[in-house]
């Protein structure tokens, strides 16, 4: 999936008697909506701004013709009152996320304010009735609400868009299952055609066998450009090169499979690797693949693996991980799996180590090991929901700087806690909640934002 910007549709809507009546105050409003773009594009977004629409064939031209246009999100501003049954039923019929930007021109409007400012900025009923309507209609939408210039609209607005963003990659997010997945893990398990059919992504099986007609056809010149590339982006101090050499041999022709099949994400079940053809597991690629916006979860949960592929593509930086054991005394909560976290989270150049692997008839692993930076963060979860088939469950938490610990010499690790109260009641209302054994790490505050992407997929939400 191509790293991009979110990409908005902005629709500005306006009445048609308004350009009988007073004609003059048109080339306003068109600089108005010129202008909302523009600051939009100024904080990260791509934004494809329509032509003013009024009447109903205006509208329904301009909707189809942003659909078109690979947007994630359509977002309507009304430049000044707009009846709704001029734009409910296009806005209605199409399936993007949708936000109402309920914004005006004037930041104060007092007793000095005159009629030409009423004028300007009277857009708001016209929010109100278009929203009262969809709601009737049972469409869903979002409403962000603030002056045009005020940072907290535009990050709110900025943030609807990435979750438009994460849920266009989820719809189309490809994801491989290496072998099968792990016998008995029951919290994650989803059928593909389920999976495709309820949140869009598509499941693609790759046996052992064929990752071992991969592996065979990973050349010397390949392994060499890989371990300069190494050489440069991690420590390699105390590796020995014959660790790395089969590592990457296994990640390479791992690459070149989700490459060929347009993967988005992965999942591998660590059990399935013998030495007939596979001679490790390729945890350390797992750990570059997220670096390169791969989605991963391990133990074959394609389910998470899809998920992380949409945070990303929505949020930036993400790390497959789980809560492992609870530090009752200290507050917090340690994180880790087996070799698998995303480099592009380090505080600092990650220390490839070799790994004392005892889960199967195969040679050590290479493994990366580092600090995750320290600050807030978002833990994410998706899992099943007997009312809407899917969850999302969100948290505000802090990785706390506690750094590596000398007891974890090949497991990658790392601490947080919530951002508020403790975890006896964190953990309780999480599990309460139904979340899963296999999680999401985002650095900064998302949880707003993946309520969002919720809504936008009809899924239940929570928030801890």
């Amino acid at each position: 999936m191509a790293k991009r910007d979110p990409r908005i549709g902005l629709l500005p809507l306006y009445l048609a008697l308004y350009d009988k009546v007073v004609p003059q105050h048109r080339a306003g409003r068109e600089a108005f909506a010129r202008a909302l773009a523009d600051r939009l594009r100024s904080r990260g977004l791509d934004v494809e701004l329509a032509p003013v629409c009024c009447a109903r064939e205006e509208v329904k031209q301009a909707v189809d013709s942003l659909a078109s246009s690979d947007i994630d999100l359509l977002a309507t501003v009304h430049l000044a009152y707009s009846p709704s049954l001029e734009s409910a039923d296009a806005i209605a019929e199409t399936g993007l996320p949708l936000a109402l930007l309920d914004t005006t021109e004037a930041a104060r409007f007092d007793e000095s304010a005159t009629r030409d400012d009423m004028f300007a900025n009277h857009g708001i009923h016209g929010v109100q009735d278009l929203a009262s309507v969809l709601r009737g209609m049972e469409r869903l939408y979002h409403v962000v609400a603030g002056h045009i210039a005020d940072e907290a609209f535009l990050d709110e607005t900025v943030a609807t868009a990435r979750a438009a963003r994460a849920v266009s990659a989820l719809r189309a997010c490809t994801t491989v299952l290496v072998g099968e997945t792990f016998e008995g893990m029951g919290d994650f398990a989803v059928e593909p055609d389920d999976l495709e059919e309820s949140l869009g992504a598509q499941v693609r099986k790759v046996s052992l066998a064929q990752l071992a007609r991969s592996i065979a056809k990973v050349t010397d010149a390949q392994l060499h450009a890989e371990a300069k590339r190494d050489a440069a982006a991690f420590d390699l101090s105390g590796l020995p090169p014959e660790v790395l050499r089969e590592s990457n041999r296994v990640g390479l022709a791992l690459r070149a499979i989700l490459k060929k099949a347009g993967a988005d994400a992965f999942s591998m079940n660590f059990q399935a690797f013998d030495r007939a053809g596979t001679p490790t597991v390729p945890f350390l690629e797992a750990s570059k693949g997220m670096a390169r916006g791969i989605g991963y979860a391990g133990e074959g949960d394609v389910l998470t693996a899809s998920f992380i592929a949409a945070l990303m593509a929505g949020f930036g930086e993400a790390t497959f991980t789980e809560m492992f054991c609870p530090d009752w005394a200290g507050n917090a909560i340690f994180m880790s799996h087996m070799g698998e976290c995303n480099v592009a989270l380090a505080a600092e150049k990650p220390r490839i180590v070799e790994k004392d692997y005892a889960f199967g008839n195969v040679a050590n692993p290479a493994v990366a090991l580092m600090r995750v930076r320290p600050g807030p963060a978002t833990l994410a979860n998706i899992a099943a929901s007997p009312d809407t088939g899917f969850s999302i469950i969100a948290a505000a938490v802090e990785v706390l700087d506690r750094g590596l610990s000398p007891n974890f010499p090949d497991v990658p690790h790392f601490w947080l806690r919530p951002r508020e109260g403790g975890i006896r009641d964190f953990l309780r209302h999480y599990s309460e909640a139904g979340g899963t054994h296999h999680l999401a790490l985002l650095p900064g505050d998302h949880a707003d934002a993946l309520r969002r992407m919720a809504k936008m997929l009809a899924l239940d939400f929570t928030s801890l």
